[in-house]
């Protein structure tokens, strides 16, 4: 299927496919555990250690497969933008069709975020700002699928970016100067 595309194209979509079917389980089986996962703390959030290792198992493919050992950072930040896009799409559009099918996740989503809410001190919403409090709850008791499809969308991105800079300066290997 990937055949006819260039390495740096082929092996990052392989992989960003894999990683996405792997991302929707891992999504719902936190579901179905009783732990909402747009509901978990970044630093415990999954997409870390799946960009983490799917990004280090496409760049070293490259690198030692088609790249002769020589990985250059630029040939790794394409490939890890290229698989976080087709993860990050594969999963938030996967994501949007469950939300239709079990609109549970989303109204679920709501009153654990409205019971987390219930817990700040007026100190925090004075931290946050008394408007800008008013205005998050408003827009939480308003999203939908569509919202958390989005959310869910970006944040891979803002993730996969300090991930993919890691790994791509850890991997890299430049030629040797005789």
């Amino acid at each position: 299927m990937f055949k006819n595309l260039p390495p740096l194209v082929g092996v990052p979509l392989r992989y960003g496919m894999i990683a996405g079917i792997a991302g929707f389980i891992c999504l719902i089986a936190l579901y179905y555990m009783n732990w909402h996962p747009f509901l978990v703390p970044v630093f415990f959030d999954f997409r870390i250690i799946l960009f983490s290792v799917f990004v280090v198992f496409s760049l070293r493919e490259l690198r030692e497969y088609y790249f002769e050992g020589l990985l250059f950072f630029w040939q790794g930040m394409i490939a890890s933008f290229l698989l976080t896009v087709v993860f990050a799409t594969i999963v938030s559009v996967l994501l949007l069709v469950f939300t239709y099918l079990q609109p549970e996740f989303v109204t679920s989503f709501i009153n654990l975020s409205l019971e987390q809410v219930k817990t700040y001190t007026t100190e925090d919403i004075a931290k946050i700002g008394k408007e800008n409090f008013e205005a998050g709850i408003k827009s939480l008791k308003e999203a939908n699928g569509a919202f958390m499809a989005k959310r869910y969308f970006f944040q891979c991105y803002i993730i996969s970016f300090f991930i993919s800079i890691i790994i791509s300066v850890i991997l890299r290997r430049q030629p040797s100067n005789p």
